[in-house]
């Protein structure tokens, strides 16, 4: 089973976030909306934040210093498609609401209470809804997605806590 390291960026300023709308991608052949992100390269992968801010400027033009309390809340872990995807979500915000195009897809500033009608995966649906109810949260939450009787998405929200071993 091969895995699959993601980080992805959900850039803030007042009540919007910058979203990317994308046509399609390797996973998915119709149009859907995401942060900003992509795959860990080789030597990054013991430095997520580092692989976030180099597609955050690689996809909107904002640098590191340009975004502010930017920190990670989230890792998520599935089983799709015969592999393991972990992503790492990091959320910021920024100081301007300037952005530079991308062939990436096409970005916008939704406004926090239309987040949720956008069009996106179930696991960035329940990132999404985590984070709208618990905006201040300080703790690293991991999500695991299952499936129930039906072949629902599921998610389970874990706090990662620091663990003393001896």
């Amino acid at each position: 089973m091969e895995v699959r390291q993601m980080a992805t960026a959900f850039l803030c300023h007042g009540d919007k976030v910058l979203m990317m709308k994308k046509a399609r991608s390797k996973i998915f052949d119709f149009e859907f909306w995401g942060g900003i992100g992509g795959h860990l390269e080789c030597e990054e992968l013991n430095f997520p934040m580092q692989a976030s801010y180099r597609e955050i400027e690689e996809e909107t033009g904002f640098k590191q210093s340009e975004i502010e309390n930017f920190k990670l809340k989230y890792i998520l872990i599935e089983n799709n498609s015969g592999e393991i995807r972990q992503q790492y979500v990091y959320f910021g915000e920024t100081k301007h609401m300037n952005f530079i195009s991308s062939d990436e897809g096409e970005l916008f500033w939704i406004h926090k209470s239309e987040l949720l009608d956008l069009h996106t995966s179930k696991l960035i649906t329940f990132t999404i809804e985590q984070y709208l109810e618990n905006p201040d949260h300080d703790d690293i939450l991991v999500a695991t997605v299952t499936a129930n009787h039906e072949a629902e998405a599921l998610v389970h929200w874990t706090t990662m806590k620091e663990t003393m071993t001896f």
